[in-house]
């Protein structure tokens, strides 16, 4: 990736990040009317970096988040001890006769901040194939995925432009986004060859269809009483369960009043 395209992936990281914490202090700051233009301002700024990312730098289907999180004990460097022994040439497995079982000479055992319970292959094998996942360049889009993408990429706008139209009771932004939503993945489907995280990305986006039972007015008027009921069950009847159901329930509320929980 140029160092441009690495930018753009920071900032929108960055503003996948603060969202939620900005339109809640914009909210207390400035109250409603500070609350929707923060929300506007962020998923118009997310949309753009999004667009130039698929447009002009030809990023594919960009996942969420945009920059892969670092796995720590992957890139955990080795000790010292354990590089010198390597470059020594010493034998840091052993095989036995009659098993074949591959374990680890004690006489190289690695130190506690490199130690792993897997074997020396193993570790081998997992580090080369995240390396490769990650080198992986996009899958290229034609001209039916670049607009499915695009769809998907610009749903957060046109949901708050029909929000501003119709309001917030009506059925109208709820059924517009799912039908962008459902297209998109739809148009995304016939594609081929994709590598692992793009496929893990229109995973994500399907399940996350799932949220439209949540979502007002469809929450309102049919899900809220039914989750509850659930949720209120399974606390009095399954013992242990309600150390989670209950501050569930008394969340579900406050998470119903934040856009960037719920569409974002």
């Amino acid at each position: 990736q140029s160092l441009p395209q690495q930018k753009l992936l920071t900032w929108l990281s960055v503003l996948e990040c603060v969202e939620v914490f900005a339109e809640m202090g914009t909210a207390r700051v400035w109250g409603e009317m500070g609350r929707w233009t923060i929300i506007v301002l962020i998923q118009l700024a997310k949309a753009i970096l999004r667009l130039l990312l698929l447009l002009w730098y030809k990023a594919g289907i960009q996942t969420s988040p945009p920059i892969v999180p670092l796995n720590r004990e992957q890139q955990q460097p080795l000790h010292p001890q354990d590089m010198e022994d390597s470059s020594s040439g010493k034998d840091q497995t052993y095989v036995g006769r009659r098993s074949s079982r591959v374990v680890r000479s004690l006489q190289n055992t690695p130190s506690l901040q490199s130690r792993h319970w897997g074997s020396p292959q193993q570790r081998e094998e997992s580090q080369s194939r995240r390396a490769e996942e990650l080198n992986q360049p996009p899958t290229p889009l034609g001209l039916q995925e670049t607009i499915a993408e695009s769809i998907y990429i610009t749903r957060p706008l046109l949901h708050l432009l029909s929000l501003a139209v119709w309001g917030q009771r009506s059925w109208k932004p709820w059924l517009l986004s799912a039908v962008l939503d459902i297209s998109s993945l739809s148009l995304l489907s016939d594609l081929k060859d994709l590598n692992r995280r793009e496929r893990a990305e229109l995973r994500r986006r399907t399940i996350l269809l799932l949220y439209y039972l949540l979502r007002s007015p469809f929450y309102d008027r049919y899900s809220e009483g039914r989750i509850l009921l659930l949720l209120r069950l399974l606390a009095d009847y399954v013992p242990g369960v309600g150390f989670v159901t209950r501050p569930l329930m008394d969340y579900l509320p406050a998470w119903q009043k934040i856009y960037f929980y719920n569409w974002g």
